[in-house]
């Protein structure tokens, strides 16, 4: 939990710190997957922008932040991660609908790059809920309140998730794939953490 917590402060730090390494790096531009990717963000920009609906990048920013911190903050539940999933997708349609992005691509535009980092971060939201959802246990960043011992400490379930999982995208409108690592532990026994 306290990575939740600090994260948010330490984060713009090391990116800002490995970008600043990778500035003079030249790269290729000549594969076939660049030009694919390329093809792909000028058609989500263009996309962006010919909407013009009625609602402020801003205030979908607003809701989904409240949403997600609301049923998928630090405690969260079964009951309020499946609703977080019900609302995420709605939420999302509404965005591809209804966004409004002031200015053009052609020009710098923070209202264009705060839509692209909203668009992903509904994507975001949902996989980590999901996540969530499937870990039922309380672990780390995990505090499920189903999951919990009487003195209101995490309560770990090493039996069955004593692993590392990563999600692997499998393209737009599919199902992401869970794949699972086990974790093997020598020289240190995994044990129940207490406050008091």
């Amino acid at each position: 939990m306290q990575g939740l917590a600090d994260g948010y402060f330490v984060i713009s730090y090391t990116i800002g710190n490995y970008l600043a390494t990778q500035m003079n790096k030249k790269l290729s531009v000549d594969r076939p997957e660049f030009v694919a990717a390329q093809t792909e963000v000028q058609q989500r920009i263009q996309r962006l922008l010919s909407i013009k609906g009625k609602r402020t990048v801003t205030s979908f920013h607003r809701e989904l932040g409240l949403l997600v911190w609301e049923k998928c903050g630090m405690t969260r539940s079964e009951a309020s991660l499946k609703e977080a999933l019900q609302k995420i997708p709605v939420l999302r349609e509404e965005f591809w609908q209804n966004v409004n992005v002031l200015g053009q691509g052609a020009e710098f535009n923070q209202a264009l790059e705060q839509a692209g980092r909203v668009a992903d971060f509904l994507e975001f939201a949902e996989l980590m809920c999901e996540d969530a959802l499937e870990r039922n246990e309380s672990c780390g960043a995990h505090f499920r309140t189903e999951y919990q011992t009487e003195e209101a400490d995490a309560l770990r379930n090493d039996v069955e998730f004593c692993h590392v999982a990563a999600w692997q995208y499998n393209g737009a409108n599919s199902r992401p794939t869970r794949n699972v690592e086990p974790l093997e532990f020598e020289e240190v026994k995994l044990a129940q953490r207490s406050y008091k």
